[in-house]
């Protein structure tokens, strides 16, 4: 048995969700009040957590697979595999002071206080800076701490920059990259080929985010000037229409940026008939 730990609310809940359905991994019965849910896999359960647990979760064995922010991962430094950038939830990390600070560089805080939910990755920088300073751990409100004269800096997890505003603050630094992760247990080698079927459905379906698929009718003396638009992954693939032998069937995957340019490209060079079909997945 497989046990997928996901985050069971917030802003990583849902996109996880998705993601595995769209991988044929959909979550049955579930709900964020539940412990555990069933997929339509017999051999694969999910086990929802706080995504600030599900690193140490997937350390400790609770979990043998685990989807959570790199940003967590790190702060706990938890012995995992990390395994596949999942391309969502991306956030940053930010240094950040009120308004009206004269702070305008990270080194400027020397042996000042700062505020944060991140400890150990504030630790890590400020060190790496050569920088010493007082670190405040806080559990919440992070951006309330420098008005109420508990910090002179945070350093908090920023996706817009809308809430810095807001509590009249402004970035001084990026601290730290982040974006949602997928991760496994060090120790589940006797489920590893079940973990590498998961890891694989995931990579399918964002390898297929970003591609279309083409097909179109072609006559056969415009087939060159086609081919010369449509590269593909290796080439378009090319096939008779039997009810007309002088008309080809043309088919190829394209970057989804580059559709709206390329069909007028082909209906520019005999082109005809043209279908564009999203991928739900793509395995290389």
């Amino acid at each position: 048995m497989i046990r997928i730990a996901i985050p069971n609310k917030g802003r990583l809940h849902d996109p996880a969700v998705n993601l595995l359905k769209e991988a044929g991994l959909p979550v049955l019965e579930g709900a964020t009040r539940k412990l555990y849910a069933k997929t339509t896999d017999s051999e694969i359960t999910i086990l929802f957590a706080r995504a600030a647990d599900i690193p140490e979760y997937v350390q400790d064995g609770a979990a043998d697979v685990g989807i959570t922010g790199l940003d967590l991962i790190s702060e706990t430094r938890a012995d995992v595999e990390v395994m596949l950038d999942l391309k969502f939830g991306g956030a940053n990390l930010v240094l950040a002071v009120p308004e009206d600070s004269p702070i305008n560089f990270a080194k400027d805080l020397k042996c000042m206080r700062i505020a944060t939910e991140f400890p150990n990755i504030t630790h890590r920088y400020f060190e790496n800076l050569g920088v010493k300073v007082e670190i405040i751990k806080v559990s919440g409100a992070c951006e309330i701490t420098p008005h109420v004269g508990i910090a002179d800096a945070i350093v908090d997890i920023s996706s817009s920059g809308t809430t810095l505003v807001t509590n009249h603050l402004r970035m001084v630094e990026k601290v730290f990259s982040s974006s949602v992760y997928l991760i496994a247990n060090r120790e589940s080698a006797g489920k590893i080929e079940k973990i590498q079927y998961i890891k694989t459905a995931l990579e399918s379906v964002l390898h297929a985010k970003d591609k279309r698929y083409l097909m179109m009718n072609v006559p056969e003396e415009s087939l060159e000037d086609v081919k010369r638009v449509l590269p593909g992954l290796a080439g378009p693939t090319v096939m008779k229409v039997e009810s007309n032998t002088s008309i080809l069937a043309v088919h190829a995957v394209v970057n989804s940026d580059d559709t709206f340019a390329t069909v007028n490209k082909l209906k520019n060079v005999g082109a005809r008939d043209i279908l564009v079909i999203p991928i739900e997945r793509m395995i290389p």
